[in-house]
C-alpha cells in the first residue's frame, strides 16, 4: 500500500487506484520475461538493491507524466516514506523480508514528514497542478543526499473531476556512516557522519586523526554542519571548523542555486579564515623536492543573480530557457604567503574583485540509470549554456580588468548513440592591453547507451580535456595526476601550463551482488601530455592502464568501494610500474546548465 490505512479509509477511490497500480507493476514483471533483452532488464533491475523498474519507464524522457493533470486542484498531499531496505518506488507490491523491515524500522529514523512538506515541496494543497513543477520537484528530491529515490503520483478524484490527490513516495538513504583506520594507539583515524540528524535532513560530519610521529601536528579535527533547506526558502546553510595538518579553516556559507527554470533569484554569502600548507615545486625548476608554502588569508564572497523568462515566447526554446544577470563581489587579504611582486605569484595578491555576467540557459532533464549510479534514478541534464563575464579587480599592485566566455551543451545523440557533453571556457585578466593569468579550456565527455551483455549491461565512457594557461606564474600550474588526467597516481612532476588528456573507461554492471552491494567491473586507459618542457608536443605521452571493480549499495551513503590495479610504464618518480589501490570513490554527477556566480575561469 502507498498510504496509511487511515488515509485509505478517508479516500477509498485512491486506495482502488493504488491497488491497480500494484497490479500493473506485477503484470509488467510477467511481460518482461518474454524476450532476451527484457529478461536481462528484469534480472538486472528487479533484484536486490537495483531500482525495481523498467528501463523504458526510467528513460521516458520526452513525455512529462504530469501533463494530463495540468490545471487540476490538489486536494490532499500524502507523504509515503518507504523502508530504506526491501521496498522500492518502482514496485509498490514489493515488501522487504523480516530482517530488512527490522533494520529499517529500528536502526534508522525516517525524514520527518513535516520537514518534507515545509522544505522540500514546491507545491501545496489547494494549488493548481503545474506539470513542470511536479517533474522538477521529483528531481530535487532525488538530488538530496538523504533520499535514495523519489516518485510523485497524481491520483484524480472520481467524485470531483477537477481535483486530484498527490502521493509523494520517498525512500531515505541510510543516514549514519562510520569510517576510520587503526595502525596502533600512536596512529589512528576515526570519522562519523550523520546525513539526516534525527530525521531533520541536517547533516553533520566529524573526524579526528592522531599521529604521534607527525612533527607538524599530531592531533587533527574537523566538523562540518549543513542545513540543506532553511524553511521554505530553499537556502542552504553550512558551517565548517577544520583544524588539520594542511588546512585550518573557520567558515560559514549560505547559498541558493537556480533550482529550476522557475527560480527567479539565486545567490550566496560566504566568509572564511583559512590557513593552508601547499606542497608545490616551481614550474621552471628542475628540483624534484617539493617545498612547503604556508598561506594564511581571510576572504568574503557575495553574489546575487536574477533570471528572466526568454523574451520570445513563440520560440520552441522558450519554455526551458532563461536569461540570467548576476553580480559578484569578493575580497582576499593574506597575512602569510609566498613572495609576491607586480609580476610574481598573482594568485597570492591581496585583492578585491567585482564581476558581472549575462547568460542564457536552456535546460531540461532526462531519466536514466547505470551511469555513475548503481541503479538509482539519475537525472541527466540536457540543454545549453552561454555566459559572458566582465569585471574589475583592485590589487595591491594596481587595478586590472577581466573578461571571460563560457559555452556548454549536452544532449542525447540521435539513433541511440549515447550522450555527449561539451564545455568551452575562455577568460583572462588584462592590464595595459596585455593578458595576465588567462585560461583556455575545453572538455568533451561521451557516454554510450546501455549495451546488453548476457543478463547484464555495460557502458563506454570517453573524456577529452585540453587546457592552455596564458602568462601563468611559476607556482600557478596544472597537474595531470589523478582525476585531472592519469588516474591512480599522484606526481608533482607531471606539471605545466598546457595539458591534453584522453581517458576511456568501460564499465560492466554485473547482475550479481555481494551482501547487498552491487558489483561493477571496469577497465581504463589514460594518456596525457603536459608541458614540463617548452612545448606541449615535446612532452612524453604519459600513460596509465588498469582494471578493477566497484562495490556499492545505493541505499547506503558510503562512498563506492573501489579496488584497482594499474600499469604506469613511464610516470617519473614511480618506484614500480604497477600500482594497487583501494579507496572510496565518490559517485560523480553530470554538470548542469544552470548559471551560477560570475567566475574567473580556473586553471585546473
Amino acid at each position: 500500500m502507498l498510504v496509511s490505512t487511515l488515509a485509505a479509509a478517508q479516500n477509498p477511490d485512491s486506495l482502488e487506484v493504488y491497488s491497480r497500480d500494484s497490479i500493473r507493476y506485477t503484470n509488467l514483471k510477467a511481460r518482461m520475461s518474454k524476450s532476451k533483452f527484457s529478461r536481462a532488464v528484469y534480472r538486472l533491475l528487479f533484484r536486490d538493491v537495483y531500482n525495481q523498474g523498467q528501463v523504458t519507464e526510467v528513460k521516458e524522457i520526452e513525455t512529462n507524466p504530469f501533463t494530463p493533470f495540468e490545471g487540476m486542484v490538489i486536494r490532499k498531499i500524502y507523504i509515503r516514506q518507504l523502508d530504506i531496505l526491501g521496498e522500492s518506488v518502482y514496485d509498490t507490491t514489493r515488501v522487504g523480508n523480516r530482517l530488512e523491515r527490522f533494520l529499517s524500522k529500528n536502526l534508522h529514523t525516517n525524514t520527518r514528514e513535516g520537514i518534507i512538506r515545509r522544505s522540500f515541496l514546491l507545491f501545496s494543497e489547494g494549488d493548481d497542478i503545474q506539470a513542470q513543477v511536479l517533474k522538477d520537484n521529483e528531481r530535487l528530491l532525488r538530488e538530496n543526499r538523504t533520499i535514495v529515490d523519489a516518485r510523485i503520483i497524481v491520483i484524480p478524484r472520481k467524485d470531483v473531476t477537477w481535483m486530484a490527490d498527490v502521493v509523494v513516495l520517498v525512500q531515505d538513504a541510510w543516514s549514519l556512516n562510520f569510517s576510520g583506520s587503526f595502525n596502533n594507539f600512536s596512529k589512528f583515524r576515526l570519522g562519523i557522519e550523520d546525513i539526516n540528524v534525527r530525521g531533520t535532513t541536517h547533516s553533520q560530519r566529524t573526524g579526528i586523526r592522531w599521529d604521534s610521529r607527525d612533527t607538524l601536528q599530531k592531533f587533527q579535527f574537523r566538523t562540518i554542519y549543513t542545513v540543506p533547506y532553511i524553511g521554505k526558502t530553499f537556502i542552504t546553510g553550512q558551517a565548517s571548523f577544520i583544524y588539520e595538518r594542511d588546512i585550518k579553516e573557520q567558515s560559514i556559507r549560505f547559498f541558493r542555486r537556480f533550482l529550476t527554470n522557475e527560480t527567479r533569484y539565486a545567490g550566496a554569502v560566504e566568509a572564511a579564515h583559512r590557513k593552508t600548507i601547499q606542497y608545490k615545486r616551481f614550474l621552471d625548476s628542475t628540483e624534484v623536492q617539493v617545498p612547503l608554502f604556508p598561506t594564511d588569508y581571510k576572504y568574503y564572497d557575495i553574489w546575487l543573480g536574477r533570471a528572466f523568462k526568454f523574451p520570445f515566447p513563440e520560440s520552441r526554446l522558450a519554455q526551458n530557457s532563461r536569461l540570467v544577470v548576476a553580480l559578484r563581489h569578493n575580497k582576499f587579504v593574506f597575512s602569510e604567503r609566498p613572495q609576491v611582486s607586480p609580476e610574481l605569484n598573482k594568485i597570492y595578491w591581496n585583492r578585491s574583485a567585482t564581476l558581472a555576467s549575462l547568460g542564457f540557459s536552456n535546460r531540461n532533464y532526462k531519466r536514466d540509470v547505470l551511469i555513475y549510479g548503481f541503479g538509482r534514478t539519475e537525472d541527466v541534464p540536457v540543454g545549453n549554456l552561454f555566459a559572458m563575464t566582465v569585471g574589475r579587480e583592485n590589487t595591491e599592485f594596481g587595478a586590472r580588468g577581466y573578461g571571460g566566455l563560457q559555452y556548454a551543451t549536452g544532449h542525447y545523440l540521435p539513433h541511440n548513440l549515447g550522450y555527449m557533453y561539451t564545455l568551452i571556457n575562455v577568460g583572462s585578466y588584462f592590464k595595459e592591453g596585455k593578458a595576465q593569468q588567462g585560461t583556455l579550456a575545453g572538455q568533451v565527455n561521451y557516454i554510450s547507451n546501455l549495451i546488453p551483455f548476457g543478463y547484464s549491461f555495460f557502458r563506454q565512457f570517453l573524456t577529452f580535456r585540453y587546457t592552455h594557461g596564458v602568462n601563468r606564474d611559476p607556482l600557478d600550474y596544472l597537474n595531470i595526476s589523478g582525476e585531472q588526467g592519469i588516474r591512480g597516481i599522484n606526481s608533482e612532476q607531471l606539471i605545466g601550463t598546457k595539458r591534453l588528456t584522453i581517458g576511456t573507461e568501460t564499465v560492466f554492471f554485473s547482475d550479481k551482488s555481494l551482501l547487498g552491494f552491487r558489483i561493477a567491473y571496469f577497465v581504463f586507459a589514460d594518456i596525457g601530455l603536459v608541458n614540463g618542457v617548452p612545448s606541449l608536443w615535446d612532452s612524453p605521452v604519459y600513460q596509465g592502464y588498469g582494471l578493477g571493480l566497484r562495490l556499492r549499495n545505493e541505499n547506503l551513503t558510503f562512498n563506492t568501494l573501489q579496488l584497482r590495479i594499474g600499469y604506469y610504464p613511464n610516470i617519473p618518480g614511480n618506484r614500480s610500474v604497477w600500482r594497487f589501490g583501494a579507496d572510496g570513490n565518490v559517485p560523480l554527477r553530470l554538470r548542469d546548465f544552470d548559471i551560477s556566480a560570475p567566475a574567473i575561469v580556473p586553471l585546473q
